[in-house]
């Protein structure tokens, strides 16, 4: 799935992905963010015991919503990056992603943190908590992917606290998130692990993901 990459000349970005006052300053290296956006995102900064401690909050069996890392304190104003893939999980199955950090695309160095959770009927729920290793890999503000052009980042993850027992803590990944413009709204998460942690391989893709990709 790696991006075609192409100049889309004159393309404009709607709010919150743009360079003008209603969105970010592209003066500064480290990428800033605007507090209206953060009422769309609902992004937060993870405490990796709290985000544990949700754990004991329902499960498989029950098939109940369970709101993971709800009681993470929410960043005042959106994250330089970030992301959530929709609505917490409500059935007997499915998966669920957020994340968010710092980015200097000057140095291409990044930071962050990151959880998601599997649930498969008639187990418990599995979290991986994932941090994020400082070097960035790749960013394009000329990324086509979808058949739309927007921003992509390519990230390395590795495991911090896992609830999973074939997926290790210091296990590494690759997580890919593309974050569209133009008024298109066709955003991506893309998580790539080694096979210890396979079954947390996803993509995630439509209107019900919401990234924060700079340069906004």
């Amino acid at each position: 799935m790696s991006p075609t990459l192409g100049y889309r000349p004159g393309s404009s970005r709607p709010p919150g992905r743009s360079s003008d006052p209603g969105g970010h300053s592209l003066a500064s290296p480290t990428v800033r963010a605007d507090a209206d956006e953060m009422r769309r995102f609902g992004l937060s900064v993870c405490g990796l015991g709290s985000v544990l401690a949700v754990l004991g909050m329902g499960g498989s069996a029950s098939g109940a919503p369970v709101q993971y890392c709800s009681e993470i304190p929410i960043v005042q104003g959106i994250p330089p990056w970030g992301f959530h893939t929709g609505s917490p999980i409500s059935g007997a199955s499915g998966s669920y992603a957020r994340g968010h950090g710092d980015i200097n695309l000057a140095a291409n160095s990044v930071s962050g943190i990151l959880c998601q959770v599997d649930r498969v009927p008639d187990q418990p729920d599995r979290l991986i908590v994932m941090t994020v290793e400082h070097h960035l890999i790749y960013h394009s503000h000329h990324a086509v992917m979808w058949g739309v052009p927007g921003n992509v980042m390519k990230i390395i993850v590795r495991v911090k606290n896992s609830t999973d027992p074939q997926c290790k803590m210091g296990t590494r990944g690759h997580v890919t998130l593309f974050a569209s413009y133009n008024g298109v709204r066709s955003d991506s998460i893309r998580f790539n692990f080694a096979a210890a942690c396979k079954d947390h391989n996803h993509l995630y893709h439509g209107p019900q993901v919401n990234n924060q990709v700079p340069p906004l």
